[in-house]
């Protein structure tokens, strides 16, 4: 998401109360609700809007006229060259989006959207460690370059550490563990998903938790691999079965003859 969101505002006693119910909406999936909460009336809320509804797009592949509109408001409202960088950002995470979930292939829009918001965002500014993040998220997902999305993952770990950015580090403690597993890192990958788990448990990042469980489930061993499993999926199905893409990690493997 935008800066302003992904950053977690409204997680911790003392927030602005704004900032808190769009949190609550948003963790417990309700992206709609939270975004209508905000005026698209400056660059900042038109990037948090846009932020919130793409997200939306990746978790439920529903959404995308509402996003492409949101995201439109928030180029126009941007002028700094962060607000840009932060909007290229979100345009290139909708086309990822896309792409990912087969509604359309946008690859190259995604990357040139995340190129340019390269040009625009600061090296060590706050939004640079997201932007690195789905560079990696592009490098894994799309080029199928898990050296390349892990040197992105392991500059965006460093950013969101940097910047004290809690929801961040739980997905990038995610995703270096997803490849750990891959490679058969076991011990590395059951830390990075158990982080992540317990980061996104503190936040109260509810629509992150089921996530989470079932990728440190794919880590552990029975019986505990299939209490996690249950878990998540019972929270799943409390969400209303999302995120979408979760259905195919929680069904449970055919019989065999």
């Amino acid at each position: 998401m935008a800066h302003t969101a992904m950053s977690g505002n409204g997680t911790t006693a003392g927030d602005d109360p704004l900032q808190t119910a769009v949190w609550r909406l948003r963790s417990r999936a309700c992206w709609a609700d939270a975004a209508a909460l905000l005026q698209p009336v400056t660059a900042p809320a038109a990037l948090q809007r846009a932020a919130l509804l793409v997200e939306r797009c990746l978790y439920t592949e529903q959404g995308w006229p509402e996003a492409e509109d949101a995201l439109r408001t928030a180029e126009a409202l941007a002028h700094s060259d962060e607000e840009r960088g932060a909007a290229a950002c979100e345009r290139g995470q909708l086309a990822y989006a896309s792409t990912l979930h087969g509604v359309r292939d946008r690859a190259d829009e995604a990357r040139a959207a995340l190129g340019r918001a390269a040009a625009l965002i600061a090296p060590g500014a706050r939004g640079r460690a997201l932007l690195d993040f789905r560079r990696g998220l592009l490098a894994e997902n799309l080029a199928q370059a898990p050296q390349a999305a892990r040197a992105a993952y392991r500059r965006a770990h460093a950013g969101a550490t940097a910047h004290s950015d809690p929801l961040l580090l739980s997905f990038t403690w995610r995703h270096l563990a997803g490849l750990a597993l891959r490679e058969g890192e076991l011990a590395e990958a059951r830390h990075g998903f158990a982080e992540s788990l317990r980061i996104r448990e503190e936040l109260g990042y509810l629509v992150g938790t089921a996530p989470a469980l079932a990728s440190l489930a794919d880590a552990e061993v029975e019986p505990e691999a299939s209490r996690l499993r249950e878990e998540a999926r019972r929270l799943y199905q409390l969400l209303g079965g999302v995120p979408t893409w979760l259905a195919r990690q929680l069904t449970p493997p055919a019989a065999t003859a």
